[in-house]
């Protein structure tokens, strides 16, 4: 028979905390709650969507500054009156083929490319077989024609419409370039006439860049439903049918 003072002991005991019964259910709920949690946020996912926003971001906001300059500019050029897109157009408005157009790469690096590149449908030269890296560090980004993208947009009147040009968050690719470097690519096409390529757009520009996460490449196919010509790349511009079709190693 337990007497009123085992009780009492009992009580007291009680009081006293968990016992480790109860301590190691806790843990144990605990370890099975962070994991959950982890599988739910995915954090190198989460990295990577957040860096897939930033590409979308800054690509868009690249297009709208040249799309400024076109307007702006009564001399336009999309190379600054150098010999990167298909064509070359002075300030006098001469239009000339360029024998070795170049696919620019925001990364400090001038790759080979990965094979024979036929370009896309609105290009005036094909294939293209060229390539020109990044100048170092904060030069990329500058909006005076030398930066990594070749168009002096302190040339308008008012002022730059960005204050540099973006690189990709990773930004980084090879001797030999692949299909999914994590870089941006930038190429254009100024004048063309009935001479030099008739029945092209002018005054055209495309970039890509290359998506990593699911949420954008899965469950928004954004790099298929953009509206150009290559899945492999997302694409931005005033022409999606410029730069190299799918599955080109550039």
């Amino acid at each position: 028979m337990i007497s009123l003072t085992n009780l009492k002991k009992m009580d007291v005991k009680r009081e006293g905390g968990f016992t480790l019964l109860e301590l190691l259910i806790v843990i144990a709920i605990i370890a099975i709650l962070s994991i959950a949690l982890v599988f739910m946020l995915n954090p190198a996912e989460t990295l990577k969507k957040a860096r897939d926003a930033q590409r979308i971001s800054d690509l868009k906001s690249v297009k709208t500054a040249l799309g400024i300059m076109l307007t702006a500019s009564s001399t336009p050029s999309l190379d600054n009156f150098g010999a990167i897109c298909t064509t070359s157009t002075t300030a006098a408005g001469v239009t000339s083929s360029n024998a070795a157009p170049k696919i620019k790469y925001s990364a400090n690096v001038t790759p080979t490319l990965g094979g024979t590149l036929t370009a896309g449908s609105d290009s005036a030269f094909t294939p293209w077989v060229s390539t020109s890296g990044s100048p170092a560090g904060a030069a990329a980004g500058k909006v005076d024609g030398t930066g990594w993208i070749p168009v002096n947009l302190k040339a308008l009147t008012g002022g730059t419409p960005i204050s540099s040009f973006p690189v990709d968050p990773i930004n980084t690719i090879g001797t030999t370039a692949t299909a999914s470097d994590l870089v941006y690519r930038y190429g254009c096409q100024n004048g063309t006439t009935a001479g030099v390529g008739a029945g092209k757009p002018a005054y055209v520009f495309e970039m890509n860049a290359v998506l990593e996460s699911n949420a954008y490449t899965v469950d928004d196919a954004k790099m298929a439903n953009d509206g150009g010509d290559n899945t492999d790349k997302y694409e931005s511009g005033n022409s999606l049918n410029l730069l190299p079709l799918t599955g080109a190693l550039f």
